[in-house]
């Protein structure tokens, strides 16, 4: 991945990857509409329903979300669902990404794995509460505009691959965490052996009736020891994950 400017604009392109540059305009003054919309969203959509940690509330107050969403729908940025991002993906409702990023129990210097990147933006809140932020994103199209708007934004400890999630960063290894974003049958092999022992991962897990449960996995030598956090719905993970093992 090289990052270049061109015409004041931040483009991206990826080595070896067949895909147009992706350029973002540099991001504008954030506009007090804005402001108000996040400080509101932190107050009745993540205070209010129970997310306590400081600091994920600071980040969650701190990322601009109407970056990451199409121009045409930046009025709907804050409101309490997710939102199409183009490609057949969504970007996930602020709630679901606080919940996640509590549940994940990040701490300053952890180095964190991220399987879905989308839009960029829950690799930009947890920016704002780890060293670095591995993520990869299997369709080059939308990794590329991520990489773009988080470049844009002054994300520089967020590196974004295209790639299939399934086999993980191995030369980035081991994380201290694993986040999938994205609903899966199981937690794909590869990305076990990249976990340090006592690590957390959380992912939502596919249920064999229907819909999927958001678990936390505690890594302990070859196993882990998991917690459900109730039921969520995301869009499904593809790539090796889905062949059979």
């Amino acid at each position: 991945m090289r990052v270049r400017r061109a015409a004041s604009r931040i483009c991206v392109l990826f080595v070896g990857v067949a895909v147009a540059a992706s350029c973002v305009d540099p991001p504008p003054p954030d506009a007090a509409g804005y402001v108000a919309a996040r400080e509101q969203m932190v107050t009745r959509q993540l205070r209010a329903r129970g997310i306590t940690n400081e600091r994920v509330l600071a980040a969650m107050a701190a990322v601009p979300r109407h970056r990451f969403v199409p121009e045409e729908i930046r009025d709907d940025a804050y409101s309490d669902q997710a939102l199409p991002i183009g490609n057949g993906q969504t970007i996930s409702q602020p709630y679901v990404v606080a919940v996640m990023s509590e549940l994940l129990a990040p701490q300053a210097t952890d180095r964190i794995l991220e399987i879905g990147t989308g839009s960029g933006y829950q690799a930009a809140v947890l920016a704002h509460l780890v060293r670095d932020v591995y993520s990869i994103e299997i369709d080059p199209a939308l990794a590329a505009r991520a990489q773009a708007t988080l470049s844009a934004l002054g994300y520089d400890r967020v590196h974004v691959r295209a790639g299939d999630g399934s086999y993980g960063w191995p030369e980035a290894a081991p994380f201290d965490a694993i986040i999938i974003t994205a609903a899966a049958p199981r937690l794909p092999e590869a990305l076990i052996g990249q976990l340090r022992d006592g690590g957390r991962v959380i992912a939502p897990l596919e249920r064999a009736d229907d819909g999927e449960i958001l678990a936390v996995g505690v890594k302990h030598g070859d196993g882990f020891a998991w917690t459900e956090h109730g039921g969520v719905r995301f869009v499904p993970m593809t790539g090796a994950v889905r062949r059979t093992p």
